[in-house]
């Protein structure tokens, strides 16, 4: 009995979020380790989560980034990876494997799982949705990598109004013509500012920002966008979560309510961090 109460008290603490955001849209970056993991339970955990989003009445929209399998289908290819301040150099038979992987593997795996669980989902390529132009990082030229330049969003609009979770890949449609692999937190964050999303919400495979990384005593639970330039300047903020701290900085000031780190590896980690009073990872707020 003291198990029913106790699951009773856990829906009753959910019961006002859930009032609260009831029509709202969210954005969830799904990247990460975690996304690679050998247990599919893992990845179902994930997609559990956002079925019980839309569940609730919540619309939310995914975009995912490429873990792990992008490296290893160009190995299978021969190809060795390379990065320049942690952004992949992608030439012409790159391009070609990364798009392959984005949709045919990790995007209908997404899909496939929300549909499993009940839920409602639809593939689409980020050329669908995304503008770039090609990017130039001080001046290296790291091949078919572009930056955002513009948002599309009725089909993503049309595809939440038919209750049905949108779920896209990192890849913008260049000036050119041609595609470009685009980050994946940039392309969430840029998302979320167009489509008027209340939270964003960055899944990886840390449990959120602390200020001594190698202690999780030292998570910050809220941080206002005023406090990162010195986090980035003591070196709490460097290395990978430079582009997702800025496009969640980027985010708020437009708009977004909310921006969420939490840990993927957590089972049911999204709601654990959206519908209870303490929550799990790092929040940022205006």
């Amino acid at each position: 009995m003291d198990d029913l109460i106790k699951k009773a008290d856990v829906l009753f603490e959910a019961l006002p979020y859930i009032q609260r955001f009831r029509s709202s849209t969210f954005v969830v970056k799904y990247g990460g380790s975690f996304m690679d993991s050998p247990d599919p339970k893992v990845r179902e955990g994930v997609a559990a989560d956002v079925v019980f989003l839309e569940a609730v009445g919540i619309n939310p929209v995914m975009v995912h980034g490429g873990g792990k399998a992008i490296t290893k289908a160009m190995e299978k290819a021969g190809i060795v990876a390379q990065f320049v301040q942690g952004m992949r150099v992608t030439d012409e038979k790159s391009m070609e494997i990364v798009e392959d992987v984005l949709a045919n593997v990790i995007n209908r795996d997404i899909v496939e799982m929300i549909q499993k669980l009940g839920g409602k989902a639809r593939s689409f390529s980020g050329k669908e949705v995304f503008k770039c132009r090609k990017l130039l990082s001080r001046g290296v030229d790291l091949g078919y990598v572009g930056e955002v330049t513009d948002v599309t969003v009725e089909k993503i609009r049309r595809s939440l109004y038919a209750q049905v979770v949108p779920v896209i890949s990192p890849i913008g449609l260049g000036e050119d013509g041609h595609a470009y692999n685009i980050n994946a937190d940039v392309a969430a964050a840029k998302l979320a500012m167009a489509i008027g999303a209340r939270r964003l919400v960055f899944m990886s495979d840390v449990a959120g920002l602390m200020r001594d990384p190698s202690n999780p005593e030292t998570l910050i639970s809220s941080l206002h966008i005023s406090e990162v330039l010195d986090l980035k300047r003591d070196g709490v903020v460097d290395k990978g979560m430079i582009p997702k701290v800025d496009s969640a900085v980027e985010a708020v000031q437009a708009g977004v309510r909310r921006v969420h780190f939490v840990d993927g590896r957590i089972p049911h980690s999204i709601l654990l961090e959206i519908f209870t009073d303490k929550g799990i990872g790092t929040e940022i707020v205006k």
